[in-house]
């Protein structure tokens, strides 16, 4: 009997189908062993030797594995493809070995990216040894994210009440929240006006005065422009037509998911990484089917496949036709310098089972974020949209001081725009948003003037972060990873430290306010961003052999 674990029951389920009836698949629901939230559970004295310690829920599964262990000759563990999915394996094997189960028994680490059974025969016919520089980097941020936690926390009790914990992704998280809110409560609005001018059809803004920006502060300067301009005509200095090319995003990372769905489909993070798991495990029942549909959602990658590449091709001809394709495929470059090269992008695991054949088999939520899915990653495999951009140059005023300026443009040939657009809901909408088409006019034509438009408007304050910008700025400043971006969020909001507007805007709690001051004067390296960016590549130079 081979034993074969992994870390959730639908999973388990799901990989049943494909391995026959000398495997079993079981759950450990996750990690089965942690630091227990007493003194010493890390001794930095010891070299920092670890006490772990079974959590209660974990016992009942942890008991369903020792029993298959005793009679499996071999252990497979199939744990998730990432730092996380390496510990839990490591876990589980160090339990087994305490228990003394493994004595003559084979014991194999397997990962695979999708599950689809191709994709989970190939891993089990191609196992590999745990990686001890994955298992140590995580058991240094363990180690870390305990010391930090542990030795923060009861201080934090003692002196400000109401307060629950310190963490070292999460309190930093959380200044970067009351940062936001300190520059909007200093935030000094200021007087500034826009000048338009409406012609027959179209309208032109000031953009120029005496060959500099335009910046005008108040009424009397706007009322000064307004005589100028009524003194003297509108002629037509510059016309510059030119064609542009628009590349479309990646395809999707963690963090580009967590924020797109949040946008278009007003997702929390939490909500789009509970539907992505499930869609990664196979979370619904379609007819003929058995498997996922998208490939593993914590990644830092934006490769695809060879195989995914060319399945995209066929599927973007029979759809949109050869001309929407590319006869190369186009690459791109990871931004993250950690970025795992062996993992891909979210993609779907088969381009060919479009949204709308699966749309009756899943939920909503499902069926929303997997469109998102295949036509971002579809689109990033189209040809570049071409948009003809149209700039008129007018001037104007007594002396020919103002210039007023006026932008076109039509989409020419749609290319990706077909089948996605960045941040809006509606192809259609994205397209015809772009076209804004101007009259034909002539140079030194003279242009009547239809209403003069003096706007009073004030600067804005900063806005406050929504989850999808906190994990925007987390990821450009090196903090958290993949896998962490979304439990930090929700840490700090169910530790009270942090509430959502009814805008959807994280803004920060007295107690948060008061938790973040008394860290930043009391133990600024801890919620230094720049150390905290540090500690993530030191982590990322264990996980690489380099430290």
């Amino acid at each position: 009997m081979n034993l074969v674990i992994v870390e959730s029951p639908a999973k388990a389920k799901t990989i049943n189908k494909y391995l026959g009836d000398n495997y079993t698949v079981l759950a450990s629901y996750g990690h089965i062993r942690d630091l227990p939230s007493k003194n010493g559970s890390v001794d930095p004295d010891q070299n920092f030797k670890m006490e772990w310690e079974v959590d209660s829920f974990s016992k009942k599964y942890l008991k369903e594995i020792t029993d298959a262990a005793k009679d499996s000759s071999k252990i497979i563990l199939a744990t998730d493809p990432d730092r996380e999915g390496e510990a839990i394996a490591w876990h589980v094997k160090e339990y087994l070995n305490e228990k003394k189960l493994l004595k003559d028994k084979t014991v194999e680490r397997v990962v695979f990216n999708e599950i689809t059974k191709n994709a989970v025969l190939n891993g089990i016919n191609n196992p590999r040894e745990i990686e001890d520089t994955l298992v140590k980097a995580y058991l240094a941020r363990r180690a870390l994210d305990y010391l930090v936690g542990f030795n923060l926390s009861p201080v934090l009790w003692r002196k400000l009440p109401g307060a629950k914990s310190a963490g070292r992704v999460q309190s930093v998280a959380l200044r970067i929240i009351c940062e936001r809110e300190n520059e909007i409560e200093q935030f000094k609005p200021e007087e500034y006006w826009k000048i338009r001018t409406e012609f027959a059809e179209f309208t032109a803004e000031l953009k120029k005065l005496d060959g500099k920006p335009a910046k005008v502060v108040n009424e009397t300067e706007a009322k000064s422009i307004e005589d100028s301009l009524k003194q003297g005509n509108f002629s037509v200095s510059v016309i510059d037509e030119r064609m542009a090319k628009r590349n479309p995003g990646a395809p999707f990372t963690t963090s580009t998911i967590q924020q797109e769905a949040s946008v278009k489909l007003g997702f929390s993070l939490k909500r789009t990484m509970v539907v992505a798991q499930q869609l990664y495990e196979g979370n619904f029942n379609i007819p003929d089917y058995s498997g996922g549909l998208i490939t593993y959602m914590r990644t830092d990658s934006v490769v695809l496949a060879n195989q995914a590449l060319m399945q995209a091709q066929e599927v973007i001809g029979s759809e949109y036709g050869s001309k929407f394709g590319l006869k190369q495929p186009r690459f791109f470059k990871n931004r993250s310098t950690n970025a795992q090269e062996a993992h891909e992008a979210i993609r779907p695991v088969d381009f060919s089972l479009k949204p709308s054949a699966v749309k009756e088999s899943l939920s909503s939520d499902q069926f929303r974020l997997y469109s998102l899915v295949w036509k971002r990653a579809i689109a990033s495999q189209m040809s570049a949209a071409e948009i003809a951009r149209t700039t008129l140059k007018i001037e104007a005023g007594v002396k020919r001081e103002c210039l007023f300026e006026a932008q076109g443009q039509r989409v020419v040939f749609p290319g990706f725009l077909q089948a996605y657009s960045e941040g809006k809901n509606d192809v259609d909408e994205a397209i015809s948003e772009k076209d804004v088409i101007l009259p034909k006019v002539e140079k030194d034509q003279i242009l009547p003037l239809k209403k003069l438009n003096l706007e009073q408007l004030f600067t804005k304050p900063p806005p406050r972060y929504t989850e999808a910008s906190l994990v925007k700025k987390m990821e450009s400043e090196g903090i958290g990873r993949p896998s962490t971006y979304a439990p930090t969020i929700s840490t700090i909001q169910d530790r009270g430290y942090v509430e959502v507007t009814p805008e959807k805007r994280l803004k920060p709690t007295s107690i948060g306010e008061v938790v973040t001051d008394f860290l930043t004067n009391h133990f600024p390296e801890i919620v230094n961003l720049g150390f905290t960016a540090k500690i993530e590549r030191n982590f990322d130079r264990i996980a690489n052999g380099e430290e």
